[in-house]
């Protein structure tokens, strides 16, 4: 099937909405129990490195640890995906969840740095390393799922729910440490407060598995079944073989989508903090409500692809993403009194989070889709989640701009993609039927 809408289309159906409300949940109890950590650096580089270390090295190697999460991605993420287009998508889907939940819960009782050295920092890197695995099967699975239950018509629309689903799960994140920091002093906070999100993401984390119990199989993979066509085959040897033409541009658009989200909920937090003396909840607070913005600019998107195409849809936001991310940076060096307006705006022009999966899935036939999808997207990933972070704080010294200028030139490289392959696909749908569904 082409990235591009479909013009038949039907109503959403009572079973749909229970489809995309349970997926888009799920997702969203697995991405809090991913990233929690992160609202949880600056603690966390205390509390599992050694005391007489520098502040801006423990950080750097706490946010080491957080990118080694995404560096784990891709294995996990290809393994997985190699059985949900053999087996079921569902299956994995399910499982996912489960290998997210149970490190979350033992970060939660784990020992720190004074009570046994220099095995915390071990045991944590080795925790965040399955967690990576985890999310590196959720995201793929979770977007083709729903793409396969999607009504015609309406698969921008689904996707962009489940993408605000899904970073609903940061928002659940940024509201669990606002309401830590106003509770409890920094110190309790040091002390033993922290503990209790990674505890809350292991019940999360097993709400979400029974939630998933109630999921059913997509007609697409039953479809394949009943051909016979879903068990041939090396699925990642068909994708690399026959389907070369669709790496690049996932690749690129999984660049641009994880720039987006790096700068507005990783990165921008802590910068807050560090680099502008903000308070941790004042921080907390407008993180959380860039975050609510980000889950509107998703539906929005999703909404959009389904009107004019994904192709377009990712252009358009392309171009708003660096004036969003300049408008909120742009109030926070002139310490302005809009900052939280700003940070909403700049959620809702980081939409590209929600028109880019609608490519994604539209790139790959049914029968390798998860695989295809999963090896570009959790190998870029991977490499641009595991870098840009640690570049950023790095260079934050130099100059308070240079978020801006990284995602100016992500906003680049998504227009000159869409414009590119955008084309290319229109042309290709043009010339021959769809596909893949």
């Amino acid at each position: 099937m082409t990235a591009d809408h479909t013009p038949h289309s039907r109503r959403f159906a009572r079973s749909d909405y229970k489809t995309l409300g349970l997926a888009a949940l799920g997702g969203a109890l697995e991405i809090y129990d991913f990233i929690i950590f992160v609202f949880f650096a600056l603690t966390l580089s205390e509390l599992f490195f050694p005391p007489q270390m520098p502040e801006w090295l423990r950080l750097l190697q706490s946010f080491g640890i957080f990118v080694t999460g995404y560096l784990a991605r891709p294995l996990g993420g290809i393994l997985m995906a190699h059985f949900a287009d053999r087996l079921g998508r569902k299956r994995v889907f399910s499982l996912s969840i489960l290998m997210m939940a149970l490190p979350c819960l033992l970060i939660g009782v784990m020992p720190t740095y004074a009570q046994i050295g220099y095995w915390a920092p071990l045991l944590l890197l080795l925790l965040r390393v399955l967690q990576g695995a985890a999310v590196g099967g959720e995201v793929p699975s979770a977007w083709v799922f729903v793409a396969e239950h999607a009504p015609p018509g309406h698969r921008g629309y689904a996707l962009g729910v489940l993408q605000a689903g899904l970073t609903f799960g940061y928002l659940l994140g940024a509201l669990t440490a606002t309401a830590l920091a106003r509770i409890y002093s920094p110190g309790e906070i040091l002390d033993f407060a922290w503990r209790f999100p990674f505890l809350l993401g292991g019940v999360f984390g097993v709400i979400g598995v029974w939630l998933r119990r109630w999921l059913n199989e997509t007609p697409v993979f039953i479809a394949l079944q009943a051909r016979r066509e879903a068990g041939e085959g090396l699925p990642l040897q068909t994708v690399l073989r026959n389907h070369r033409w669709a790496i690049l541009p996932a690749m690129l658009l999984t660049c641009v989508l994880t720039s987006a989200v790096v700068v507005l909920v990783v990165i921008t937090p802590t910068v807050m903090q560090k680099s502008f003396g903000m308070s941790a909840s004042h921080t907390f607070a407008l993180s959380s409500l860039g975050i609510v913005f980000l889950n509107i600019g998703c539906v929005l998107a999703g909404l959009l692809v389904d009107r004019i195409g994904a192709w377009r849809a990712v252009l358009f936001y392309s171009v708003l993403l660096p004036l969003g991310i300049a408008l909120l940076y742009t109030s926070l060096i002139h310490g302005a009194e809009w900052i939280g307006l700003a940070y909403a705006l700049a959620g809702l022009a980081c939409g590209v989070v929600g028109a880019v999966p609608s490519v994604m899935v539209g790139l790959f036939p049914a029968r390798v889709r998860v695989s295809g999808i999963s090896f570009t997207y959790n190998i870029a990933y991977a490499l641009w989640a595991s870098t840009t972070p640690l570049l950023l704080i790095g260079l934050m010294p130099w100059s308070p701009w240079v978020c801006v200028g990284y995602c100016v030139a992500m906003g680049g490289v998504g227009a000159l993609t869409a414009l590119f392959f955008g084309m290319r696909a229109s042309a290709t749908a043009n010339a021959s039927s769809v596909r893949g569904c």
